[in-house]
């Protein structure tokens, strides 16, 4: 018992603050759902209140009626219950608390509290990391940094989450959904209705792979994406760009945005007409928020520190994998750059879940498609392969048969190839490739079958 009350003293907690919350759902089911928003079980540092609120946060889900009786009887039935004290201290928590209308203001204590908590924990981690000794400073500090990040984000990155939980979020993601007639996209768009339709959009955590051989647009479609997302969705847009300048890359998107011919933006031998639709493109342009970062040496974990510092993230764009570096990489070929590839390839997965926003990153092919007749991609061209196939949940190619064949019937028409896709099936659409600007747009005729 000493112990205990050493540890209720030496934690930050508010016990009057969280039975002022307990109370108050007990009192005015009403103010719940507001509650359900700002806190989690985790929350309440004491066992007997932490145990009230997942009780109630268990009815509340399936839409029980909440009071004292009724959670008395739910705590029951989920084994929680205690005879002697349990009914007279749910009584207490409603007899303490006059009303329920300065609830959100027991919320922000109990928050604050469960937070300074979170804060002493990630320390503790930190400063055992550190005794240890077992790893690199650089990834102590990337350790480090996960661990504050989560708790930022209002996560224990140890934490597991009951199923009952989850579902609320899920049941008012399907009933938004379904609202439209299931012609709402789940993921945010692209931009090209083609795509789109095969992939659903480009969906939270999910890492997107866009292959291609050199020539074939991907930077090129991979900056429409960009721009066409953050148009759309008013977020922060992160383009890193290992192997093109920032000033090449807005190059590029002012051509595409302006419709002007990419050469021509090159070498300023630009027409009258054309300054107005530089200055409109510009426009848009300064509208978006989409920030580079064309530094070729970052690493994977360089990019999540960046990105974890971007308050409305939306997006992040690699151009490409192969020419990134991770932790101990020196260079190597064969065999151990193909391990360190797929480390990385596992690396942006995990980063992709960890910050909840799609990672779209490119990849180089190698040369076996060339030495087949029919030369559409497929997935064992993936250069360096390793994990890269197993861990992206969608993987695009593209291919434009002019590429070569001079006399092709299909001039200026891309195939955007899903080769994989977690969430849905595979195929084939086609797009149109406008190379002077750079840009690509839908063909009212696409194909999904495979020919």
């Amino acid at each position: 018992m000493a112990n205990e009350d050493l540890l209720l003293r030496q934690m930050p907690h508010s016990l009057e603050g969280e039975q002022a919350v307990l109370g108050s759902m007990l009192i005015d089911a009403q103010c719940i759902k507001d509650v359900m928003d700002k806190l989690q079980p985790s929350d309440f540092y004491l066992r007997q209140n932490r145990e009230i609120f997942e009780t109630i946060y268990s009815m509340f889900s399936y839409a029980k009626p909440i009071d004292g009786i009724t959670v008395a009887e739910e705590m029951q039935h989920s084994g929680v219950y205690d005879e002697n004290t349990t009914r007279d201290y749910l009584a207490q928590l409603m007899e303490i608390t006059p009303t329920s209308a300065n609830v959100m203001a027991y919320v922000k204590i109990v928050r604050d509290k469960s937070l300074l908590r979170a804060v002493a924990q990630a320390a503790s981690e930190i400063t055992a990391l550190i005794q240890e000794g077992a790893g690199e400073a650089g990834q102590t500090l990337e350790e480090a940094e996960q661990k504050i990040y989560a708790i930022r984000r209002g996560q224990s990155s140890q934490d597991m989450v009951p199923v009952r939980q989850v579902l609320p979020g899920v049941l008012d993601s399907l009933s938004e959904l379904s609202e439209n007639g299931g012609k709402t996209l789940p993921g945010l768009p692209t931009g090209l209705s083609a795509i789109d339709d095969k992939i659903a959009g480009l969906n939270k955590s999910d890492l997107i792979l866009l292959a291609a051989r050199p020539g074939m647009g991907k930077t090129s479609l991979a900056l429409n994406v960009a721009i066409n997302v953050a148009k759309s969705s008013g977020k922060t847009i992160a383009v890193f760009s290992l192997e093109m300048s920032r000033e090449q890359l807005v190059t590029r998107l002012l051509s595409s945005e302006a419709l002007v011919e990419n050469g021509r933006l090159r070498t300023g031998n630009l027409r009258e007409t054309d300054w107005q639709k530089i200055a409109d493109a510009a426009t848009v342009l300064n509208r978006v928020d989409i920030r580079i970062d064309d530094n070729p040496l970052l690493s994977v974990a360089d990019m999540n520190a960046k990105c974890r510092r971007i308050d409305s993230l939306g997006l992040v764009v690699i151009d490409y994998l192969q020419l990134m570096t991770s932790a101990g990489d020196r260079g190597y070929s064969g065999e151990n750059r193909q391990q360190v590839v797929s480390d990385i390839s596992r690396m942006m997965k995990i980063m992709a879940k960890e910050l909840q926003v799609p990672v779209l990153c490119l990849s180089q092919l190698s040369r076996a498609n060339e030495k087949r007749d029919d030369k559409r991609p497929m997935l064992s061209d993936l250069r360096e392969s390793g994990a890269i196939e197993q861990d992206a949940d969608i993987v695009l190619f593209l291919y434009r048969d002019d590429y070569y064949n001079e006399d092709s019937e299909k001039r200026n028409i891309a195939e955007c190839i899903v080769a994989k896709n977690r969430h849905g099936e595979t195929g084939k659409v086609e797009l149109r490739w406008m190379p002077e600007y750079t840009t690509f747009g839908t063909l009212e005729n696409r194909y999904d079958e495979d020919e």
